[in-house]
């Protein structure tokens, strides 16, 4: 649109990156901050979403028992142990919605429960082989901040849709912690703790 208005060329060039600069200050400012709650099964993040929930804070949940249950409702009672590939594939399409229903929140700060990187974490974990389009989107889609709950023997359970003993839930948090890393990421411990504490060392680590 630009080029209808300036028909010097140098002009253009000199107001593009103006224009664009101001964009990005503007994005920066209106734009929500997407931060991450990552670590193994049973380690607290749920519970920790929830009282950052009635603090006020709008949070994201995971996705991945969502996948699950759906798959379920068809008849395929375990869809990340009989088609890793399907299961890590529609894991990324809802991850990707969520991340841009993140951008809508009206607030400072969205809480995700597991990010992108999660999926590519889980399949590497497996060996599972996976198209370029997974680690793509790790460095497109960029969060904000990263906290990671460790692993919490004393609330470890599974079920239906959580399969992971305590010792492969531990092997899947150094998993996690990598693949964050190797994206460029540093994620910030949350102490083991009554969930109040945790989340006002999340917020205060936040504010600081």
């Amino acid at each position: 649109m630009l080029l209808f208005y300036y028909k010097d060329t140098i002009r253009v060039l000199n107001v593009v990156p103006i224009v664009l600069l101001n964009f990005a200050r503007y994005k920066a400012i209106s734009m929500p901050k997407r931060v991450l709650l990552i670590g193994g099964p049973s380690t607290g993040k749920t519970t920790l979403l929830k009282e950052l929930q009635t603090r006020g804070y709008p949070c994201l949940e995971e996705v991945s028992r969502e996948v699950i249950k759906n798959a379920q409702s068809q008849g395929i009672e375990q869809l990340f142990l009989t088609e890793p590939l399907l299961f890590s594939e529609l894991l990324l399409r809802a991850r990707i919605e969520q991340y841009d229903e993140a951008a809508q929140a009206q607030s400072e700060v969205v809480f995700i429960d597991r990010g992108i990187p999660d999926t590519v974490a889980y399949m590497d974990f497996i060996n599972q082989a996976y198209t370029d389009e997974f680690a793509q989107a790790c460095h497109f889609y960029i969060y904000d901040a990263v906290y990671v709950l460790p692993p919490w023997e004393a609330i470890h359970t599974t079920d239906e849709e959580r399969y992971e003993d305590f010792a492969h839930a531990q092997k899947l948090q150094l998993a996690l912690i990598n693949t964050y890393e190797k994206y460029g990421y540093t994620p910030i411990e949350v102490p083991i703790g009554p969930v109040k504490d945790r989340a006002q060392f999340l917020l205060d680590h936040l504010s600081s």
